[in-house]
């Protein structure tokens, strides 16, 4: 017997995780002008780990150039949140952990300390969404 569905169970809305293909690591070296940048990486990193739910936006030069490679989470109605000083080695887990968490929370509100370690200490900028009062 097929199993009944929760009609009133929402599906949370997909979550763009718009990537900066232009991003450099603060430390790279001037030879490596020529190679992909850290930022491409990344992206391309995280969409070869595709989760539900959760769409990859490579997009170029999201203006945090000092500080390393910078990804933005957005849905609708939403908060959105810039978060920087990611690498493509040692953050993938993380960007992801908290782009779930991001999509399951209602607002994009994750309570701080649910949040990814990374997160809470590199948070660029938080905006509100645009269906905000006075926006």
């Amino acid at each position: 017997m097929p199993m009944a569905r929760d009609l009133g169970a929402e599906t949370p809305a997909p979550v763009d995780l718009l990537v900066c293909t232009t991003c450099r690591l603060p430390d790279a070296a001037p030879e490596a002008a020529t190679a992909p940048r850290a930022g491409a990486e990344l992206a391309m990193a995280l969409a070869a780990s595709a989760q539900d739910g959760l769409r990859i936006i490579p997009v170029e030069c999201l203006s945090n150039c000092k500080r390393g490679c910078t990804i933005a989470l957005r849905k609708p109605g939403a908060w959105t949140y810039v978060y920087g000083n990611l690498t493509p080695e040692a953050h993938l887990s993380a960007i992801i952990e908290g782009a779930q968490k991001y999509r399951d929370a209602e607002g994009g509100l994750v309570p701080w300390r649910e949040r990814p370690e990374h997160f809470r200490k590199n948070c660029i900028a938080r905006i509100p969404p645009l269906e905000a009062p006075n926006v």
